[in-house]
This record gives C-alpha cells, sequence and structure tokens, in this order.
C-alpha cells in the first residue's frame, strides 16, 4: 500500500546543492596543479633543487657511484690467496717403495760429479717395519696439497708414474732443472743410532768437478735451508738434531747427487730419525706428518715470496 501526503511526497533530487561542490572543486584543481609545480621546482625540504631521483632519495649514494682512487686499495688482489702463482716447486720423495725388489737396478753407478754412487738406496725403517719411502711419499703428497693451494706448480720426481724403483739420484736433480725449479727439496728420514734425534737440514757444499757446478746455487740453498729448519722447528715443535750440525739444525755435504748435479736452489731434509724410538712415534703419526708438510710448505713459501 502507498501513503501519501504532504510528509511523504517522495524527495526530490537536490541538485542545486552539488553545483556550489562541483565549482569548489574546479577551483582548487588548478591551484593544486600550480603548487605542485612551484614544490617540485623549488625542492622540498631537505631534497635538492630539480626534483631528481637523486634529490628525492636523500642523502643515501646512487648504486652507480664511481669508486674512489682510494677504494682500489681496498680491493683484495686477485693473486691475493695465491701467493706461489707462477712458482715452480720439485719435491723430491727419497727412495722408493719398490727399491727392495730392484737391488740390481739401484746398485748401478752413476756419476755425481764428485765421485760414483749407487744410483739410489732402499732407504731406512722403523723397527715396526715402517719404511722412509713410505713416509717420504706420504709427506710429500701432503705437501704438493699445501703448496699448491697457493698457486704453486708442484713437481715430484716420482709417484707411481714409472718403474717401481729410483729414479736414479741424477736423474732426481735432472728433473729439477728441467722444471727450471724455483726451489727443490729432498724428504727423508735418517736411520741414526737410538738416542740419536731431532731432525737436520742439508746444504750443498760448494762443489765444481766433472758434471757438478753447485757454485751459482750454494748461497740461494743456504737460505732456503734457513727458512725450511726455522720453519719446520716452529711448526712441528721438534728440536734440531743432536747429533749433526752441532745444533744449528743445518749440515753442509758434498756427496749427495741429488745435491751436486743441481742447477737450482736445492736442500734436503731428514724429518727425523727412524731407529730412535720416540722419533719414529712421531714419523709414524699422520698428524705429525701433516705438521711436517706444514713446516716445509712454510718455509718453502718464505724463500719463495722473498
Amino acid at each position: 500500500m502507498s501513503y501519501t501526503g504532504p510528509e511523504f511526497d517522495a524527495p526530490r533530487q537536490r541538485r542545486l546543492r552539488r553545483a556550489p561542490l562541483a565549482v569548489g572543486l574546479a577551483a582548487l584543481v588548478p591551484g593544486a596543479l600550480l603548487g605542485w609545480v612551484v614544490y617540485e621546482g623549488v625542492g622540498k625540504p631537505g631534497g635538492s633543487p630539480g626534483g631528481s631521483a637523486a634529490g628525492q632519495a636523500g642523502t643515501a649514494a646512487p648504486e652507480s657511484a664511481p669508486v674512489s682512487p682510494t677504494d682500489d686499495a681496498k680491493v683484495p688482489s686477485p693473486d691475493a690467496a695465491l701467493p706461489l702463482r707462477g712458482k715452480v716447486v720439485v719435491i723430491d720423495p727419497g727412495h722408493n717403495p719398490g727399491n727392495f725388489q730392484h737391488t740390481s737396478e739401484i746398485n748401478q753407478k752413476v756419476n755425481i760429479g764428485t765421485n760414483w754412487k749407487e744410483c739410489d738406496t732402499t732407504g731406512t725403517s722403523t723397527n715396526a717395519g715402517y719404511s722412509e719411502a713410505r713416509f717420504t711419499l706420504d709427506v710429500a703428497h701432503r705437501l704438493r696439497t699445501l703448496l699448491e693451494r697457493q698457486g704453486a706448480t708442484v713437481k715430484l720426481t716420482h709417484d707411481g708414474d714409472r718403474p717401481a724403483w729410483g729414479p736414479c739420484v741424477t736423474r732426481r736433480a735432472e728433473i729439477g732443472n728441467a722444471a727450471h725449479a724455483d726451489a727443490a727439496i729432498s724428504i727423508h728420514a735418517d736411520g741414526a743410532p737410538e738416542g740419536d734425534r731431532g731432525f737436520h737440514v742439508i746444504l750443498p757444499a760448494s762443489v765444481h768437478s766433472g758434471a757438478a757446478d753447485t757454485r751459482p746455487i750454494v748461497a740461494s740453498s743456504r737460505t732456503l735451508g734457513e727458512h725450511v729448519e726455522s720453519d719446520f722447528a716452529k711448526v712441528t715443535g721438534s728440536a734440531p738434531s743432536n747429533y749433526v750440525g752441532n745444533g744449528t739444525g743445518l749440515d753442509v755435504r758434498k756427496d749427495l747427487g741429488g745435491l751436486n748435479l743441481s742447477t737450482v736452489p736445492k736442500v734436503f731434509i731428514e724429518c727425523g730419525n727412524m731407529r730412535d724410538s720416540k722419533d719414529a712415534a712421531l714419523l709414524t703419526s699422520g698428524a705429525w706428518r701433516q705438521k711436517a708438510a706444514q713446516g716445509i710448505a712454510d718455509g718453502l713459501a718464505d724463500f719463495l715470496r722473498k
């Protein structure tokens, strides 16, 4: 049902009231646009004039900001973690695990400049049968890994890539010479009587005889040996030999073909005495052999960085 009357007539659209609002808005829009233009032209408070992206970002530096010369010094060199890049090291693991099965081959004589000597020997062992040849090859592998991590190029005189004996001491020297090694080291362990303990580094004597001429490498080899002696003692905690070198840890010899025939800086290291029970306990420990390799690596690195 519908109900009409003066109080209930249908409401009429109030168009007259909307007209002033529309006029007001129309007047405000040009003003707002004019204010925005002035605002952007002058610049926001704390911003930069012109309303650029850099100004609107406040004080933040743009991502493409140029690097200043002083910043270059803060960027590490690509070779910073590879201090031995470009250096060549030859590692000579003394003897060979198969030498004892090839006595006729290793007993043939070779000329080492000062005299004739056996091609190679079997080496010594602990009283329990751990051979020097196994020890030297194990340390050589550990040493190679440490040096290669620093960027060095490393060559071994033997590593299962030849018949199971040797090579002759003359060939060991030739390998280092042919590689133009920056440093070479021959790894050994001694076979002295019980009670003789400690390590020592053997340096080449000044030899000029036959094919041997160590005069150009005597000084550099001594420097190499001093670094190896110092770092080996520091890392392993071992004392210098109490029976060779008068407590210096250094010995000079002219009867070793691997030194006599070398044309590159080279030393031998006797890491300990396999026939002494206390030294043997160290030499047969994998953890200690890792320290031995680290000490030798540190000595080589100190020498090569000079």
